[in-house]
């Protein structure tokens, strides 16, 4: 048997970077939040920079104790208290249903690492019954949706998964005539390159599902630059070699990419790889996680910084949140306004509303702006006239 390339660790005291006194001192922080990692990850790390942006991403710290936000910040599992939407996204086990058009499969609860700012830590905590093992519920209520065009495999991470386990689930929505993507969110290119590159079936699985105007879309997760390696790289090349649609989406992170010299880097680097920067998110305000949150404001100069040091197809990317009420861009900022759009929508009748909130430099959520000066939507005159005045 091929002896596998990266091997995983699960106890923080084989982190063989780390001293005695930190291992013991952080065993406190993975009582609470899971911990995993692999020797590939590992050496990426440069364990003579105390704040080196990889380590931050993995490795956990006292930081993420204090008590601050939420486990379930977009009331995915919950019952949502958005207006006119009184009910849980979930419809039914292992499934959510937020948007008109798109259905979230959850399909796995393990990651190639557990990333210390992930929003979904709730899901690798006792007690999870969000993921299900038998997603045939979850495949029914889509079937029975024909409005659902395109379904997004989440969890967890689906490429951790075996590929014949994986196979069953790609298999069974691509019977279902009305999903024409399947989305699959992964890490795994910059965890573990080596679950791509050291797997034939995998490639084969992509290339005889990601058809003709029905494509299989990967969406990235790479944070840093660094996690760009030579491996990196190949295993997306293959990916994309297969017929697969590849974007990149990263939070925007404290410590680790909230320079726009390092986003830039990131943005360009990912455009000569072909996979273009789909969405930057502003760190959700989750549990644990404000050592890496950034202001709103802030984050907009650094994303908008970053970009005047890109070409328009490393720009592509758009700063958002992932609300609640939806999907929120941010689009800019005057003297005394900031501005926002929603991009995806809770609630149908919200499609496209224009929102404008007097600035507020300590936000890190669209509720910490108390102060909305006005909202518009497109069928709104003054609106449109506004802009065709501008234009």
């Amino acid at each position: 048997m091929k002896e596998k390339r990266a091997k995983y660790i699960t106890k923080i005291e084989k982190v063989e970077g780390l001293d005695a006194q930190e291992k013991l001192e952080l065993q406190e922080v993975t009582k609470r939040y899971a911990f995993r990692t692999n020797s590939y990850y590992q050496k990426l790390i440069d364990w003579n920079d105390p704040d080196d942006p990889i380590r931050r991403i993995i490795i956990p710290s006292f930081d993420e104790l204090e008590r601050w936000g939420d486990l379930d910040i977009s009331q995915e599992h919950k019952y949502t208290k958005v207006p006119g939407l009184e009910h849980k996204y979930t419809k039914v086990p292992g499934l959510e249903h937020k948007y008109q058009y798109t259905a979230l499969l959850l399909i796995n609860d393990v990651c190639g690492g557990y990333c210390r700012f992930c929003f979904r830590k709730r899901l690798f905590m006792d007690l999870n019954d969000e993921v299900v093992r038998d997603v045939s519920k979850g495949i029914e209520y889509i079937r029975e949706n024909q409005e659902i065009n395109n379904v997004l495999l989440t969890g967890g991470d689906p490429l951790v998964m075996s590929t014949a386990k994986l196979a069953k689930v790609i298999s069974a929505l691509r019977e279902i005539d009305h999903v024409r993507i399947i989305r699959i969110g992964s890490k795994m290119p910059a965890f573990n390159p080596f679950r791509i590159l050291d797997d034939p079936s995998l490639l084969e699985l992509f290339e005889k599902y990601s058809q003709d105007g029905k494509r299989i879309y990967l969406m990235t997760h790479f944070n840093h630059p660094r996690e760009l390696t030579p491996e990196a790289l190949r295993a997306m090349d293959l990916i994309q070699r297969a017929g697969v649609i590849a974007v990149n989406q990263t939070p925007l992170l404290r410590g680790v990419n909230d320079n726009p010299e390092v986003l830039a880097e990131l943005f360009n680097r990912l455009s000569y790889a072909g996979v273009p920067p789909y969405y930057i998110f502003q760190c959700r305000p989750t549990a644990g996680n404000k050592t890496f949150a950034v202001p709103i404001e802030e984050g907009l100069e650094i994303f908008e910084q970053a970009r005047m040091k890109c070409s328009g197809l490393a720009k592509r990317a758009r700063y958002v949140m992932s609300h609640a009420i939806g999907k929120i861009e941010v689009l800019g900022m005057t003297e005394d306004l900031i501005h926002f759009k929603y991009l995806r929508a809770a609630n149908p009748e919200e499609k496209a509303r224009f929102v404008v909130c007097r600035r507020n430099p300590e936000a890190y959520w669209l509720d910490d702006y108390e102060e909305f000066v006005d909202e518009f939507t497109l069928d709104n005159p003054f609106w449109i006239s506004e802009y065709s005045e501008a234009y």
